[in-house]
């Protein structure tokens, strides 16, 4: 990886995109031995974490996982998801984290020398543009490995360097059977009871029905 020891370094983590990246290359993240990678490469300053929760269920899978990561080591950043019925009946929840996670980019660029982004998603680059501006290295964390690729070419090409999570999957994968590689397909489509928001909340979605399964994070 492209670090230096005494390197200032924030993790930034979409947590709806990774987790659908390394959905699609078929394994789960330990977020432990996630944390423990980068702090041997670099002089870790913190790891933020963003997700949004529905609130109104009687249990949220993502719950424990929220708790987990709080306990251990990562800055937690959520929010309530926002729920609305759109012209034709259909219900839809929206939960974008994108502004939330570029705000605390730009005011933690001043204590960084390194800022790791874990997703792919476009929208990001002009955020990316504005933090190397200020001295700062950029780092992108997705998969170009799944079908479709996970990351956006504007922000691969924007970024300083990109990291294939396929390549250190063995350091971070969760230590049970790998969940065989599924093809990116949207899993609410026509006909299904709830509809999703395509650009703020389908994969939040995907993640809090799926995620958690044991305390052991």
């Amino acid at each position: 990886m492209y670090f230096y020891p005494q390197e200032k370094t924030g993790l930034f983590i979409d947590g709806a995109n990774l987790y659908s990246a390394a959905r699609s290359l078929g394994f789960d993240i330990d977020y432990r031995k996630l944390l423990t990678v980068f702090a041997d490469e670099c002089r870790l300053v913190r790891a933020f974490y963003y997700t949004a929760l529905i609130e109104d269920q009687e249990y949220s899978p993502i719950r424990p996982l929220v708790d987990w990561l709080d306990y251990n080591g990562y800055t937690m950043v959520t929010k309530p998801t926002k729920e609305f019925t759109d012209a034709s009946g259909r219900r839809k929840i929206k939960g974008n984290m994108d502004i939330e996670l570029a705000i605390d980019v730009l005011e933690m660029a001043e204590h960084l020398d390194h800022v790791v982004l874990f997703s792919g998603d476009g929208d990001f680059r002009r955020l990316v543009e504005a933090v190397q501006r200020r001295g700062v290295r950029v780092t992108v964390v997705s998969t170009v490995k799944s079908q479709p690729p996970m990351i956006a070419d504007e922000l691969r090409r924007q970024a300083d360097h990109f990291l294939e999570l396929k390549d250190f999957q063995e350091k971070i994968a969760r230590a049970h059977q790998a969940r065989p590689v599924r093809p990116q397909q949207d899993e609410y489509e026509d006909g299904a009871e709830d509809d999703l928001d395509d650009d703020d909340y389908e994969d939040d979605i995907d993640e809090a029905q799926v995620t958690p399964r044991r305390p052991n994070y």
